[in-house]
């Protein structure tokens, strides 16, 4: 909480957008880069991005809460399809978005192209199951069966969304990051850590590549779902995100994990 105290009045300083206007750059399939860094870098950097960002609002507030719970077979196959190197994979979870009060099902697909296709339905009241009614959804958008799916793990984190003028590229930082693991009980947070999310609808160029590049901040794989399973599940495969965690240390300044 304490950087979103320190982000708030410089993002006062934005010309905000409306979630309406917003509709415009949904993006639902496109393009993602991360980077990460820390939450003093980003204080930094921000205010360069006030120029040529907007900022979305939305009822009144420029920083909006989520809260995921992720869905996995009882082998872990998704989870597994990302450690293993599989490009074509997908994540499955319900996401409320608090401020608008609204919970979705989500799909994110990730083909062997790197694209992102995320398709989503509105769910008629906030739930953390995946219930018989969603069957029709799933059974159109996944080859996943319902009673095949439990929740596996809980996210909380806060987001600034932007966007540039000419409305072709979103960028989200997220913060104040904890997960949940709702098999172990094991929970982590990542208090001082920034994620930093692209959505483009294809390579092309970005300010807000170039201004992250100036900023030494460079892409890097991060998923929140495979990050948070390690974190809180030593008994998982986990060789192929040893990199990222010692990027994480380094980035923070010191030893969160070993």
């Amino acid at each position: 909480m304490f950087i979103n105290l320190q982000i708030g009045p410089q993002l006062s300083r934005f010309t905000p957008i409306t979630l309406d206007e917003m509709e415009k750059v949904r993006l639902m399939n496109r393009i993602d880069t991360k980077f990460i860094t820390n939450s003093t870098n980003w204080l930094h950097l921000l205010p360069c991005f006030g120029k040529d960002y907007l900022v979305q609002e939305v009822m009144g507030r420029r920083i909006a809460s989520y809260h995921t719970i992720y869905y996995d077979t009882p082998h872990n196959a998704m989870y597994l399809a990302h450690h293993n190197g599989k490009k074509s994979r997908e994540k499955i979870r319900i996401r409320e978005y608090a401020d608008t009060r609204q919970t979705f099902l989500e799909i994110k697909d990730k083909s062997n192209k790197g694209r992102t296709d995320k398709k989503r339905v509105l769910l008629p009241e906030t739930r953390q199951v995946i219930c018989p009614a969603d069957n029709d959804f799933l059974s159109r958008h996944t080859l996943f069966e319902t009673d095949e799916l439990r929740p596996c793990l809980e996210n909380y984190f806060e987001r600034v969304t932007l966007v540039n003028r000419d409305k072709t590229e979103r960028l989200t930082i997220d913060t104040n990051i904890r997960f949940r693991n709702l098999h172990t009980g094991r929970e982590q947070s990542l208090p001082d850590l920034v994620i930093i999310e692209l959505k483009q609808d294809g390579n092309c160029p970005s300010l807000a590549r170039q201004l992250l590049a100036d900023h030494h901040i460079h892409p890097g794989g991060f998923s929140k779902f495979c990050i948070g399973s390690v974190l809180t599940d030593p008994a998982l495969k986990q060789n192929r995100f040893k990199p990222i965690l010692i990027q994480i240390n380094k980035t923070l300044n010191y030893e969160l994990f070993s």
